[in-house]
Formats: structure tokens, C-alpha cells, sequence
């Protein structure tokens, strides 16, 4: 039976027909749940949340509570999650405040480890991995192909790049760039190259990689090239790799900084 008889269902939750859902778990309130996703015993869906198809929501999760903002006042936010996402054991994920677009919005084939937090008007994009106990404060944004180590700790809008790889326990106070590998602990954090072992699984080809490795020694191994300048340089000798423009980009449109620090600094 696809909707177990301890499980508790709101009368105003749609469920697709082929939606699973465990042992006395909670789908409260305006929910919408997509094709084959599966909610696990115990676990809690509420307010306006949307699941797409093939989802998997674990056990003891809480997905679509309230934001944890002080000035939070019941209005109706969102929280959109796609498809094919594994959410696993003891997640939180909160819908929005009202303040920006008044929805949180997690993509499609994310990969979401036990005791995650994923807090209010966060964006993750898709191919995410987030290691057990990682933790995003409100309006964070992450890239596709992020991966993220445990008990990793990112502040409050700052915005991790496509393909960046953070080691286990840093804490994130600016915006890390898209390609990078950062390494270190707590106050120690330093960018040391290109993902490139990311970037070769994804598909993506020796020449391009090649170009960012250049890239990467312009922005963060020339201490005498200033970065503004640096800048210019690349929109310049590397206009036609799209890669590279992504990157430069990313430190044009970053409102808290990008961190620039490497392991020689």
C-alpha cells in the first residue's frame, strides 16, 4: 500500500498515486508530492512545500518547516525541491521568509546526508553532495556539482561556485569561487587548485581544465597582479572559454568578497 494507515495525511495535501509514504510519518498542511518519491517512517513534510518525482525524504527528516527568523509572520513561503534528490536520516529543510523571493529551492539529483540543515531562502542548484552535518544559514547559494565535507558550516548569503569542493569542517564567511578545492579547518582555509578530478568525472575535456589551472595561477598565484587587473587579464587573453568567464564573473557579482586566500599565503 503505497500510503501506510499510521501515516497521518492533511486533507489539503495532493499525492501523486504512486507517492510512498512509511510508517506514522506527517504530510501536513499544502503539500504536493510528486511520482515515486518516497516519504520514510517518521519522518514530517509541511506547509508549502512541492516534492518532485523519485524523491526520497528520510526517516525522523523535517522538511518544510517554518524559517528560524524572528520576523517570521506565518506568511505563505515556499519550499520547491525537484527531482531525484536523496534526502537523507534527520534533515531539516525551511521554506522561506518573505524578504527575497519567498521560496527556498533545491534542484534535481542532490545527494542531502544525515543531520543536514539547509536553512531559509537558500538555492541549491543540482548534482550537490552535502556531507552528514552540513549546515547553510539563510540565502546561501550553491552551485551544481558542489560538494560539500562534513560538519561544513556556510554564513548567511554568501555563495559557493559550481564544481567547488570544501574540505570537512571549514566554516565559510565569503563567497568561495566555482572550480576550486579548498582545504584547512575553521580559520585556516585556503583554495589549493582546480577540482580537477570533479571536473574530469563530469565530463569535462583536458583543454578546458587546462585553461582554468592557468586561470587559477593568474587569480591566485601572481601576489603582484593586483586583482581588479587580473581580472581584465582574462576577460581578455580567455574570452572564448566559457569556463574562465564563469569564474571571473563570480568575483564581478560578489557582494560579501570572494575568498582569494591560498595554502601560501
Amino acid at each position: 500500500m503505497p500510503i501506510h494507515p499510521t501515516a497521518v495525511i492533511h486533507p489539503k495535501a495532493e499525492l501523486d498515486s504512486s507517492a510512498i509514504v512509511e510508517p506514522y510519518a506527517v504530510v501536513d498542511g499544502p503539500v504536493r508530492i510528486g511520482p515515486e518519491t518516497r516519504i520514510c517512517a517518521h519522518a514530517v513534510v509541511s506547509g508549502h512545500t512541492t516534492l518532485g518525482a523519485r524523491n526520497t525524504i528520510g526517516s525522523f527528516s523535517t522538511i518544510g518547516g517554518p524559517p528560524q527568523d524572528i520576523h517570521y509572520q506565518g506568511e505563505p513561503t515556499e519550499l520547491i525541491i525537484g527531482d531525484d534528490n536523496q534526502i537523507r536520516e534527520y534533515v531539516s529543510i525551511h521554506r522561506a521568509t518573505a524578504k527575497a523571493s519567498g521560496k527556498t529551492l533545491i534542484g534535481n539529483n542532490n545527494m542531502i546526508m544525515a543531520y543536514c540543515h539547509v536553512a531559509h531562502d537558500c538555492v541549491i542548484a543540482d548534482h550537490v553532495i552535502m556531507a552528514n552535518v552540513a549546515t547553510l544559514a539563510g540565502h546561501v547559494e550553491i552551485g551544481s556539482h558542489a560538494n560539500l565535507g562534513g560538519l561544513v558550516a556556510i554564513h548567511q548569503f554568501c555563495r559557493i561556485g559550481d564544481f567547488a569542493y570544501i574540505g570537512g569542517m571549514s566554516g565559510i564567511g565569503l563567497d568561495v569561487p566555482p572550480y576550486v578545492i579548498m582545504e584547512g579547518t575553521r580559520n585556516q582555509m585556503r583554495i589549493a587548485a582546480i577540482n580537477k578530478i570533479g571536473l574530469r568525472r563530469a565530463g569535462m575535456d583536458r583543454e578546458t581544465i587546462k585553461q582554468l589551472e592557468e586561470a587559477f595561477k593568474v587569480l591566485f598565484r601572481s601576489p603582484e597582479i593586483l586583482l581588479k587587473d587580473a581580472l581584465v587579464q582574462l576577460e581578455e587573453e580567455m574570452a572564448d572559454c566559457v569556463q574562465v568567464q564563469k569564474m571571473v564573473q563570480f568575483f564581478h557579482s560578489s557582494k560579501r568578497g570572494v575568498i582569494k586566500r591560498t595554502l601560501d599565503d
